[in-house]
Order: structure tokens, then sequence, then C-alpha cells
């Protein structure tokens, strides 16, 4: 006979059970505050990039937090060091992929399709989990998803005259959103396999991105392509804020709550990232928003709140 007693109210009738929302856990606020953190990125580095050129940008920017990551490459001090050093290579690799293809299409395509195309990865994510992970999106899941997609088109196209018109450069950014979302995926089945440490991760990372950057510039620029570096305050403060925050301390969060929280979780929190791009270019840039903009932005977050109540459990 069963023991569990049905909850009553007074006269003792039936009472219905109260039903309860699970609210965002310590893996999913640290992955909300890079979100804001990415966002800021978009105004540092032009600032960066307006005063030196993008490849070498990226090797001053990727070298610098390598030298502070040294020490964390203690971590592959364990009998499988070999096959754990390759797959956290592999995943620098693909990260610097994904900030080749972004940079130079940014470039090489208007701001607004390059913002909505890059938001693609939140749709792409879940279909990546499938195909590399083995795992079935819910049904949450991809409406949530289709819900992103919608409230970044509104963010992006919210002025007169955006091209949809696809050219190089759009083609890189659907192709930097579909590795950003292979990276989510990768990362999780990397670091459930070896176990390294999410700073490990991180330092083999920047040290990969740094010695590709450093080759492309050489193959693209040639050996006397280096200038002199800039002295500016905004120049040194844009990087310190770049390599600080949006790559040493996001990349470490993004690896850890990555092994921590499911894939499509991590794509659509930081899929919140247009929206408080487009605050900072507010609040600070001075940049204006037409209504449809916002609404678009609200859908976004929307969209992740959604998913952290869709009842899936995040692996302890």
């Amino acid at each position: 006979m069963s023991t569990t007693s049905t909850p009553r109210g007074p006269g003792g009738a039936v009472r219905a059970p109260r039903r309860t929302w699970p609210r965002l856990g310590p893996v999913e606020w640290w992955l909300l505050l890079v979100a804001v953190i990415w966002g800021g990125s978009y105004s540092a580095a032009k600032i960066a990039t307006s005063q030196m050129p993008v490849l070498q940008f990226l090797v001053l920017r990727f070298g610098l937090t390598f030298l502070l990551l040294l020490p964390a490459l203690r971590g592959l001090a364990t009998t499988s060091w070999p096959a754990a050093l390759a797959g956290a290579s592999m995943l620098g690799a693909n990260l610097l992929a994904i900030f080749v293809c972004e940079t130079f299409g940014v470039s090489l395509t208007t701001a607004s399709n390059a913002a909505f195309l890059i938001s693609l990865c939140v749709a792409f994510t879940p279909l990546c989990e499938w195909w590399l992970l083995k795992t079935r999106p819910s049904l949450a899941v991809m409406a949530a998803a289709a819900l992103s997609l919608l409230g970044a088109g509104l963010l992006a196209f919210q002025h007169e005259g955006g091209s949809a018109r696809l050219a190089w450069g759009d083609g890189l950014m659907v192709l930097a959103a579909f590795l950003r979302g292979v990276m989510v995926c990768l990362t999780r089945r990397y670091g459930q396999r070896h176990m390294l440490p999410a700073l490990t991760v991180t330092a083999v990372q920047m040290g990969v991105m740094t010695l590709g950057s450093a080759i492309l510039m050489l193959a693209v620029h040639g050996s006397t392509a280096w200038p002199s570096l800039p002295r500016s305050v905004s120049f040194w403060s844009a990087m310190a804020f770049l390599v600080l925050l949006c790559t040493l301390f996001a990349f470490f969060v993004q690896n850890d709550a990555a092994s921590r929280t499911s894939p499509s979780r991590v794509a659509l929190l930081m899929g919140s990232e247009p929206l408080w791009g487009a605050l900072i270019a507010v609040l600070w840039m001075g940049e204006q928003m037409a209504l449809q903009g916002w609404i678009g932005g609200l859908l976004i977050v929307a969209s992740a709140g959604w998913v952290t109540r869709a009842g899936e459990k995040a692996p302890a």
C-alpha cells in the first residue's frame, strides 16, 4: 500500500500541487555574465582594430592571453596527456576558425547581416547536438531556438535599408555560426572524455590560436608586416578588456559550463549576446534602436528563459 498522501486544502478538498519553475543555476548566471561581456566586445574590438590590422590584432590578443595562462599548462601532467593535448588543440583550431570567419565576415558584409547570421548558432547547436552527441533535442528546445532566431532577425533588421542579399561575408558568418554550434558540442564531448581543468583547456586553445594567427599573418602579409604597437590609452584599455574579460575569463567560463550543462542551453543563453551588445551600444556609444529591435531583443531573452524552464536536467 502506498503511504504517499494527497495534499488537501480546507474542508478536505484535494489541492492541486503547486507548480514550481526551476531557477537559473550558478552555471546559467555565469553564462549570462559572459554574454554581457561579449556584448561589449564589439565596441572594444572596433576601437582596437581601427589602430592595428586584424591578423596582427589577433596575434597580440591571444598571445597576451596565452602568456598569462602558461602556469595552467601544468594541468596536462597526466598519464594521458598526449590525447588530452590533441583534443584541446583540436578545440583551439576550431575556435581560431570561428574568429577568422567572424572577423573577416564582418568586414565583407553589413553589420545587420553579420548580427543576424552569427545568431544562427542558436538554431545550429541543437542540430549539431543531435549529429555529434546523438542527443535529440526536445520540442521545447527547438521551439526556443526558433524564437531566438526570430528575435535575432528583428534585432538585426530593425533599420530600413537592411540588405538580405548573401555575399562572401554572409557566407563566412554562416560558417562561423555553424562552427560555434560544433564548438559547444565538441567541448562537452571532449570535457567528458579527458576531464582536463577548464583553465588548462583554455590555455591550450590560446596557444593554438596564437600560433595559427601568426602563421596566417605571415602567409598574408609577410615577415615585415608587423607594425609598431599603438601607444594610445584607448587601444590598451580595449586590449585589456578583450584579453582579461572577453578571452581569459569568458572562455574559461564557457569551457567549464559546456561540460556541465547541455549544449542547447549554452547556445541559447549565449544567444542573448546581441541584446547586451545593443544595450551597451545605446548606453555607451549613443546609438539608437527602433521598437522592432527592442522586441527582438526581448524575444531572445524570453527564449533563453524558456529553455531553462523546459524541464531539462543539467548533468551534474
